[in-house]
């Protein structure tokens, strides 16, 4: 295994390995702006006289009010809709947002970075040669700490699943992947005609 990389390089990778929770964040500020200006709006139309939007403030905290008298169901279902909400926004804040990437051979002196797609291509030539099946019989999944590789054998032809999951394991451990991605082998049971 090589060195780990400097402290520069662990920055840029973790920034092309990770999606940032801009998105997240502009959508929750573009909607708390939205209900602002919207509260605004009513207040202003109140002090001048005219017609609400939607409902008056005055109305609002009526209805408020009077919530008490309505069937338990509806706060409650409110209640847990927003409760909800903050906990989708809260995990959203808290967790990493991972791109389909992997870092490939620490070193330091260079930061490569991967996509998954690449990983799933390799490892499909090299399963598909190892079972002994055409290159368009191997369909691979890469996901952050797995590989799934779904091979359909020619029709009339076996395929050896260990001699696949040493391959792949063997070309796994080649790349050094980091996050380490543990491979799996599906053999389908029905043979393909031709190739």
């Amino acid at each position: 295994m090589s060195a780990p990389a400097p402290y520069s390089y662990r920055r840029i990778l973790r920034r092309e390995t990770h999606s940032s929770r801009a998105v997240l964040a502009i959508a929750a500020a573009v909607a708390i702006i939205l209900l602002c200006l919207y509260a605004g709006a009513e207040i202003i139309l109140m002090m001048v006289n005219h017609t609400a939007l939607l409902a008056a403030p005055q109305d609002m905290l009526s209805a408020l009010s009077t919530l008490g008298a309505t069937p338990i169901a509806v706060p409650v279902t409110i209640g847990i809709l927003l409760m909800l909400l903050g906990v989708l926004l809260i995990i959203g804040a808290l967790t990493p947002g991972r791109r389909a990437r992997h870092q490939l051979l620490p070193s330091i002196r260079a930061a490569v970075v991967v996509d998954n797609e690449v990983i799933a291509s390799a490892l499909a030539r090299h399963a598909a040669h190892a079972g002994n099946t055409h290159p368009d019989n191997a369909v691979v999944s890469v996901s952050a700490h797995r590989a799934v590789i779904h091979l359909t054998p020619t029709s009339g032809t076996s395929v050896r699943s260990d001699a696949v999951e040493n391959v792949t394991r063997e070309q796994l451990a080649s790349f050094e992947l980091y996050p380490h991605v543990h491979a799996s082998v599906v053999i389908n049971a029905n043979g393909k005609v031709g190739a």
